[in-house]
């Protein structure tokens, strides 16, 4: 007899996205040993504290961007669409499967209008970079290249 399966996703689950992300998971790695707590100090003063609506939190911007490299999702838009469908990311993001994520209008207008012409993603950078040193995640011996050959015009 063939089971047609009519009836999946037909009753409520109870699901803790902490049991679904792999427990050898880069992004587990990365949060275990990098701490993005200091990038909302770092942005602080380039967020008033008590006028216009609520901001999507720097840490959580700058995380999603931090997974937009790392994996090389070169599209804001894209990056947000990765983000809606992976439990990974969004674990790593702190965000639930019912969660609302960020638009990508968010990430590019904070960009070119918030940190244009500022320090704030080199400093960033830095410190992520300084912590993942560290705790020897990079170590910066090796060095990979992508040699692309092309004919000489």
């Amino acid at each position: 007899m063939l089971n047609t399966g009519t009836n999946r996703q037909e009753k409520m689950e109870l699901v803790i996205i902490e049991n679904l992300v792999p427990k050898d998971h880069l992004l587990r790695k990365i949060d275990r040993y990098i701490d993005f707590s200091f990038i909302n100090e770092i942005c602080r003063p380039y967020y008033c504290e008590n006028i216009g609506r609520p901001a999507i939190e720097p840490e959580i911007m700058f995380r999603m961007l931090f997974i937009g490299y790392l994996y090389g999702i070169r599209s804001e838009t894209r990056l947000v669409e990765e983000v809606n469908v992976n439990i990974a990311y969004r674990w790593f993001l702190g965000y639930g499967l019912e969660d609302k994520i960020p638009d990508a209008s968010v990430i590019w207008q904070n960009r070119i209008r918030r940190f244009n012409g500022t320090d704030i993603p080199r400093r960033i950078f830095n410190e992520i970079l300084r912590q993942a040193m560290e705790h020897k995640l990079v170590d910066g011996k090796i060095l990979y290249s992508d040699s692309t050959h092309l004919k000489a015009n």
